[in-house]
């Protein structure tokens, strides 16, 4: 019998406007949908039966802290009715740990424009733990270029708004931008860490195809920053971080003792996870279940008394232990080859035999008897490796 996941996933569509990078689920400047989505959201739970006891609650976006005040109490009620949260001891997953980390997390993704002391409190009163904040970068010129609507001052009040109720506060930034300098990068690291953060995640600017920033890369409007100076950007990124005390735990991630990511650390161990709402993608008994991108046809869907689900596979066991093993490798520490083997049922050279070798001459991956991680040069190169991994 397969016991409920302990982790839930609530996608919240709605931004102020959408930054040329971006392709995630949302739509801009559609206010009047909110309530409507809230009404869809509320009915989708409901299906789930429940109330399902988690361990972890995620509000991702889109930019959940857009909505406004009621809508935002709103919101909250009607997921921590389906999903309230875990108190007393941390269940836990897969995440070994001692002692067990503190409980609960709960977790809401914001633009720094939107914190303010009315939402602050809010976001307290509805307990709120974790804050992850999109800062991306303090250069005016460089966020001009990113499309965002904040500055650094508005970056270092949102982290004080953040502070009077969050237990963690992470910052995205966002590296590569076209015109970047190694210089402009470390300075934003800088100014990072000048304000504490518990956590920094860096990410390589992508040009995602179906993005304005593709259009523009296509007609030439922009240019791609050179291969070499992002992989100086992102080693920069590792030895500054790691210097200033910050564990480098996953390929994008670093965090303070005790200020992992514990949601998305059950995504990378393979975890069960609840999820809803316009795109969002659930992972129950080995079946994934991802719901219609638009928002409108979600709420048109799940008001109707239709499935919001557009697309459901149900994972062969081997091609679950091969997603396994890509998403627990993005982990610094690696994996244990015999407790993958234990929880999968497959062997790492059952699945990846031949092609591991390579990697292990070419000094990408590490294997002793007990564990198997990336190499530093494998860091540098991960996602040209994991395509291998998944293949039959």
């Amino acid at each position: 019998m397969t016991s409920d996941p302990r982790a839930a996933y609530i996608h919240v569509p709605f931004c102020r406007h959408r930054c040329g990078y971006c392709n995630f689920t949302l739509v801009a400047r559609r206010d009047d949908l909110i309530d409507a989505y809230l009404d869809a959201l509320e009915r989708e739970l409901i299906a789930f039966g429940g109330p399902h006891e988690i361990d972890t609650l995620f509000f991702g976006g889109g930019t959940p802290t857009h909505l406004p005040p009621k809508q935002l109490e709103r919101l909250f009620a009607i997921a921590q009715c389906c999903f309230p949260l875990v108190s007393g001891e941390y269940v836990g997953w897969a995440v070994p740990t001692t002692p067990p980390p503190p409980a609960p997390e709960f977790t809401i993704e914001a633009n720094p424009t939107d914190l303010n002391d009315e939402k602050s409190k809010i976001l307290a009163a509805s307990g709120v733990t974790r804050l992850s904040l999109g800062a991306q970068s303090f250069h005016a010129s460089k966020l001009k270029i990113l499309e965002r609507d904040h500055d650094a001052a508005t970056i270092r009040a949102a982290v004080e708004f953040a502070r009077s109720f969050a237990q963690s506060i992470s910052l995205d930034l966002i590296f590569g931008v076209p015109g970047e300098t190694l210089a402009d990068w470390q300075a934003d690291l800088d100014q990072a860490l000048a304000l504490s953060p518990d956590h920094i995640s860096t990410y390589g600017l992508t040009f995602e195809k179906g993005t304005n920033f593709w259009s523009r890369l296509n007609h030439g409007e922009l240019k791609q920053t050179d291969e070499d100076l992002e992989r100086q950007m992102y080693e920069l990124a590792i030895d500054r971080l790691t210097a200033a005390g910050y564990e480098h735990y996953e390929v994008s991630n670093f965090a303070r003792p005790s200020h992992r990511c514990r949601h998305n650390e059950n995504y990378w161990l393979g975890g069960q996870y609840f999820a809803a709402g316009p795109g969002a993608s659930r992972f129950i008994a080995g079946r994934r279940e991802t719901n219609h991108k638009s928002t409108t046809t979600y709420i048109h869907r799940v008001l109707s008394g239709q499935s919001p689900v557009a697309e459901s596979e149900h994972l062969n066991p081997e091609d679950s232990a091969r997603e396994r093993l890509v998403f627990a490798l993005r982990r610094l520490e690696g994996i244990s080859p015999a407790h993958f083997a234990a929880t999968t049922g497959f062997t790492i050279d059952d699945l990846i035999g031949p092609t591991l070798q390579p990697l292990l001459d070419r000094g990408l991956l590490s294997r002793t008897s007990t564990n198997l991680r990336l190499t530093r040069p494998g860091l540098l190169l991960s996602d040209s490796i994991w395509p291998y991994f998944l293949r039959g």
